[in-house]
């Protein structure tokens, strides 16, 4: 049944805000908010922690009713039970009746199952439990414009806000424009023409700074300033007429303009500003990633990393049907058929998959210790059964799939470590395709939405087993020699190593041995940027390479040196 209900609060007396009040309060409430969000700084730093639910946040202007109705359409369409909270506008004391008209008319036309208002201008009355109990049952909560700073005093750190949150967590929708923008996120933009002045909102959107009317008024520079003062956040400039749609790590756009992406320059990036226009996507995780990596390379060394694996051996094989030179490499390298290996399966998705699919091969070929790890939370990273399971193991290999699981998966964490581990005690790791890539220093193909693009901002770190060199696999198959060339010439300093499918390196110290039925392609030399084709070297079946020397490694010489 339809329903149109006001909250009972619009008792509260109208205010004459003139600038200078505001500013009062802006300095006063900032501190006041620092204190009551310490707890939030974890989450606003971590890229991994994304919010439930989904957001529509609108630049201003007049929106499409396209908006209007993806809106609905997230808050449960026909069943959606929609809260309105109109406190950033003037008018919502006096005439809020014919502010709402245009969703009394949705309503009416049976757009959505009920419409609640709700309104103070009281903080203590927002913090009251009764107050914003309409929000219990709210599917979808959208906030007008008007002046963002009105809805911080009001909501930011009460049990209203706490509500909201709980709106998200459980599936819902939150949308807003103009000020209804700028308060989703944490770090808020509260005034200030060019220099921004910050202030605390909502946090909706975490790690993120929300400008709107962004091309239309020409806030570029003041969104970029203001992410100089919030280091490691991703800027988000939304024009009038349109809307950027969130929904856990997905990003899109729909309606009239496009969204800008900032990022903060550092000592090695310039600044970065890309548009997002309607109907291409973007991933929220690897911005963060990229905006905490701008931050990590202020401090980060410049040296160049030599490779060299000063202890155990890794097997990088390139994707395709495993050699079986390459599997009986692996199982030697651990120790036999009775050591304690360890298959990682997080490339393959989300899920764990069947053990059989990814510890069959191994068994087959006689290893009788295989267990899978696929962990998937910060309380399996710590759990003693894995601990001790990776401290047991002599072998870890890491299946194909998409690499940039495997960094959400582990990356930074006590299980990473776990896996350096099993090298600095003479054990072996290995793996294909994805597992392969991995095991570099620089990550190539990391973008989670799609395996095209060699370099991605956020997803360009492997685990780096194998120091200063970045991998591809599928190599000639693929035909990414081209793309390699350009990595090379981004980053001359790193070795590129391009492993073919049924082949494997063999690496032990700083020398690598090719194993299997094709080749591997070494870019290695020269390291001047400006030269417009690298230099490179074709290794086949048999062939060694010395990482460290930068050069072959000849045959007479790599049998003296091998052991009897």
């Amino acid at each position: 049944m339809m329903r149109l209900q006001l909250s009972h609060s619009w008792h509260i007396r109208r205010h004459g805000y003139c600038a200078l009040v505001t500013l009062l309060f802006l300095s006063v409430f900032t501190t006041m908010s620092s204190q009551s969000h310490a707890a939030d700084f974890q989450t606003e730093n971590d890229p991994l922690y994304t919010k439930s639910g989904s957001l529509v946040i609108c630049g201003g202007g007049v929106l499409p009713h396209t908006l209007l109705d993806r809106f609905i359409e997230l808050g449960g369409g026909p069943d959606a039970h929609v809260v309105i909270i109109p406190s950033a506008s003037v008018i919502a004391d006096t005439d809020i009746h014919a502010r709402m008209s245009g969703w009394y008319d949705r309503l009416a036309d049976n757009g959505f199952a009920s419409l609640q208002i709700l309104h103070t201008r009281s903080r203590m009355e927002a913090d009251d439990e009764n107050f914003s109990q309409i929000l219990d049952l709210a599917t979808a909560v959208w906030f007008i414009g008007g002046n963002q700073n009105w809805l911080a005093q009001t909501y930011v750190g009460t049990r209203t806000e706490e509500r909201l949150h709980n709106v998200l967590a459980r599936g819902g929708v939150i949308g807003g424009t103009s000020a209804g923008a700028a308060i989703m996120s944490r770090s808020m933009i509260a005034d200030g023409k060019i220099e921004p002045l910050l202030s605390s909102g909502l946090g909706f959107l975490p790690g993120t700074i929300v400008d709107q009317h962004f091309k239309k008024r020409n806030r570029q520079e003041r969104l970029m300033r203001a992410l100089q003062l919030r280091p490691g956040m991703v800027g988000f400039g939304i024009d009038e007429g349109t809307a950027l749609i969130v929904q856990g790590r997905s990003l899109e756009v729909i309606g009239e303009s496009d969204v800008s992406i900032c990022l903060s320059p550092s000592t090695k990036r310039p600044a970065r500003i890309e548009s997002l226009t309607p109907g291409h996507k973007a991933d929220l995780i690897a911005l963060k990633r990229a905006a905490n990596s701008r931050v990590d390379t202020l401090i980060a060394s410049t040296d160049r990393h030599v490779p060299d694996v000063q202890n155990g051996t890794l097997v990088i094989a390139g994707g395709g049907p495993t050699p079986k030179e390459v599997i009986d490499s692996f199982l030697e390298a651990a120790g036999g058929i009775e050591a304690p290996i360890v298959v990682v399966s997080n490339a393959l998705g989300d899920y764990p998959p069947e053990q059989r699919e990814v510890c069959g091969w191994l068994q087959d070929a006689g290893a009788r210790n295989v267990t899978m790890l696929h962990a998937r939370s910060g309380e399996e990273l710590s759990s003693p059964s894995l601990i001790a399971l990776l401290k047991a193991a002599r072998g870890v290999w890491f299946t194909g799939g998409r690499q940039w699981r495997l960094v959400d998966a582990y990356m930074d964490t006590n299980v990473e470590e776990l896996f350096h581990d099993v090298l600095r005690r003479g054990g072996v790791i290995g793996g294909t395709s994805a597992g392969a890539t991995i095991q570099g220093e620089y990550l190539v193909r990391g973008n989670p939405l799609g395996n095209e693009e060699i370099m991605c901002e956020g997803y360009d770190r492997g685990f780096g087993f194998l120091p200063g060199v970045a991998i591809d696999q599928h190599f000639t198959e693929r035909k990414r020699h081209n793309e390699m060339v350009e990595l090379k010439k981004t980053y001359p300093e790193l070795i590129g190593l391009g492993v073919d499918e049924s082949t494997a390196l063999i690496v032990r110290g700083s020398t690598m041995q090719v194993v299997g039925k094709h080749q591997v392609t070494v870019f290695d030399s020269p390291t001047d940027s400006s030269i417009e084709t690298p230099e490179f070297a074709i290794l086949k079946s048999g062939d060694r390479y010395d990482l460290r020397q930068h050069r072959r490694v000849e045959t007479a010489l790599a049998e003296a040196d091998t052991p009897k």
